[in-house]
């Protein structure tokens, strides 16, 4: 969130009723609210037809002013006509500093483009599978299943308004399939677009440069309130100081493979003890048999000498 959007700055909050449902009625607006005051709130759409009939009470309660349209041909949306001509008047008209787009049609990425080109700062408010290109056309894009969370509404079934026959289904289609953002690759590379020399830096430049880079950036969408729990919870960045002034930076992999080395190192010595202790004691025993063997081979001539001189004995007695 910028600072210098906090209160004094007007919005023009333009809604694409056909394609939004009106159960985020109130947490889009509460959101608004954060970047500045919605001075101008339009809802535009076929308000005769049964499909709109929900948003008939949030127009009321919400203070919605309704910009009915009629559908003069089927698979033709005047809708986006009259809301882009609206804001095309709006912008001359120098009424308001800022647009809050609540739409999932990439139709309107030209006239966000077109209202940035002309020093106004755009926010988009549609689903997550809003084409990317619409989001990458706002300044902010904040993703409207978020929001409910956020709010602690209950969850509910979202009927998809689609006017526009079969280009916006293939269109939208394609962009649920399309890979979301990689947190850990976009966390890195801010990082290191924003690092001092020693690799530090601080939250807020963190959110700044991905505001810039990402506009549908946003921690709710991984879980986390805020940016300085989302960046804590990470495992290969490191933090330090108090939340007003965390800063943080990469966990260097090549430390942790010294580190790794240097302890498999400390071990080794260890085990090669032990394994020479285990080669010497079997070494000791063949060297203790043959010492004793000699000493009891002498004994069986002795033996033998001995009967000889018995025999001897015997066969010279009966000469004498």
């Amino acid at each position: 969130m910028d600072s210098d959007l906090h209160g004094g700055t007007r919005i023009a909050v333009l809604i694409d009723a056909d394609n939004t449902s009106p159960k985020y009625a109130e947490a889009l607006l509460e959101e608004v609210a954060k970047y500045g005051s919605p001075t101008i709130k339009r809802a535009y759409g076929d308000f005769s037809s049964q499909q709109l009939s929900g948003w008939t009470r949030e127009l009321n309660a919400r203070a919605i002013r309704p910009m009915h349209q009629i559908a003069f041909t089927t698979g033709k949306n005047s809708t986006d006509s009259a809301l882009i001509i609206d804001a095309m008047d709006l912008l001359h008209a120098g009424n308001v500093e800022a647009f809050a787009i609540v739409s999932s049609d990439s139709d309107f990425t030209s006239l966000a483009l077109r209202l940035r080109e002309s020093g106004r700062k755009v926010y988009g408010l549609g689903r997550k599978n809003t084409p990317s290109s619409l989001q990458n056309a706002c300044d902010r894009f904040i993703a409207l299943e978020v929001l409910m969370t956020d709010a602690q509404e209950e969850a509910a079934d979202e009927k998809v308004l689609d006017r526009k026959g079969g280009d916006r289904a293939s269109e939208e289609k394609s962009a649920q399939e399309s890979p979301s953002l990689n947190l850990q690759s976009a966390l890195t590379k801010a990082v290191n677009a924003t690092a001092d020399d020693e690799g530090w830096a601080t939250v807020s430049q963190i959110g700044n440069h991905l505001n810039r880079t990402h506009a549908s950036f946003d921690p709710r969408n991984f879980g986390h309130g805020k940016l300085t729990a989302l960046v804590q919870a990470q495992p290969y960045l490191e933090t330090r100081g108090e939340a007003n002034t965390l800063e943080l930076r990469l966990k260097s992999p090549r430390k942790a493979a010294a580190a790794k080395k240097a302890t498999s190192r400390r071990r080794a010595p260890a085990k090669s003890q032990g394994a020479d202790a285990t080669v010497e004691a079997p070494s000791e025993a063949p060297v203790e048999t043959p010492v004793e063997t000699p000493v009891e081979k002498p004994a069986t001539p002795k033996v033998t000498v001995t009967t000889r001189t018995r025999a001897a004995k015997k066969t010279t007695a009966p000469q004498d």
